[in-house]
């Protein structure tokens, strides 16, 4: 049996890992050194994306939980602590869109919208603070959106609450940049079209298709390691004058 252990004495915990984003991101991570908590309410991608990192010989903890859960981001972030001894980064990746108009969208809704993708942040940033303070140092990374700065509306669709969630983490990020620092460093970042299993049925539309030939400055959409290369930098990199910034990482896609 492969004993597992810690390659650079860094530890990541990464919520939303199960798939896409955030599955390109703890790899890349693992890659780099880092010892991974993966957090992810789908339990059997979850489990594959762990397996696969493992082979590597790198040490995983999972948990599956629903990011809103306050009390049990807590526990996820105890555990974590209890196994590692320490937090060294955060990366909030969770996220769900909802593709409906002001006239539609009910009530719950909306609440859920803002609960996955803005709450969520606070939920793990508010368990993993102490910890990293306690310990002289970490990095914050939030996963916003394009939407946050274009409103989230076109001729398509109208996802006008999940634009608002994205931008209020711009908004959380440079006023926890402000508190934490100079102990950890608070960063968000906001991916343009990202070929995932969720964003594959656009991608391949004639849409997409049209979006990439007129609407992309680099003529393509991005992928998971582009997002991916940036997290890695803003979680290792040293030394570092970053902080409460928003990285915007779209190819400078301006026809939307």
């Amino acid at each position: 049996m492969t004993t597992l252990r810690l390659k650079s004495g860094k530890v990541a915990l990464v919520t939303g890992a199960a798939q896409g984003i955030g599955r390109g991101c703890a790899q890349a991570l693992a890659r780099s050194g880092f010892a991974l908590a993966l957090v992810d309410v789908l339990t059997q991608e979850l489990a594959r994306t762990a397996t696969e990192i493992r082979e590597s010989g790198v040490d995983v903890l999972t948990f599956e939980a629903d990011v809103t859960d306050y009390e049990r981001a807590h526990t996820v972030v105890r555990e974590t602590v209890s196994h590692f001894g320490k937090v060294d980064f955060l990366l909030n990746n969770a996220g769900k869109s909802a593709p409906a108009g002001i006239l539609d969208i009910t009530e719950a809704e909306f609440d859920r919208t803002l609960s996955i993708n803005l709450k969520s942040c606070f939920n793990y940033i508010r368990a993993v603070a102490p910890v990293m303070l306690g310990q002289g140092g970490g990095r914050i990374v939030s996963m916003s959106s394009l939407n946050a700065h274009s409103g989230g509306v076109t001729a398509a669709v109208s996802r006008f609450a999940y634009a608002a969630a994205k931008a209020g983490i711009l908004g959380l990020t440079r006023a926890l940049a402000k508190e934490l620092g100079p102990t950890i460093l608070v960063n968000a970042i906001c991916p343009g079209m990202i070929e995932t299993e969720l964003t594959k049925h656009v991608v391949l539309s004639e849409r997409g298709a049209d979006l990439v030939r007129n609407g992309i400055a680099l003529h393509r959409v991005g992928t998971t390691d582009d997002i991916a290369q940036l997290v890695v930098f803003l979680a290792m990199s040293e030394p570092c004058f970053i902080t409460g910034q928003d990285f915007v990482v779209d190819g400078l896609q301006y026809h939307l």
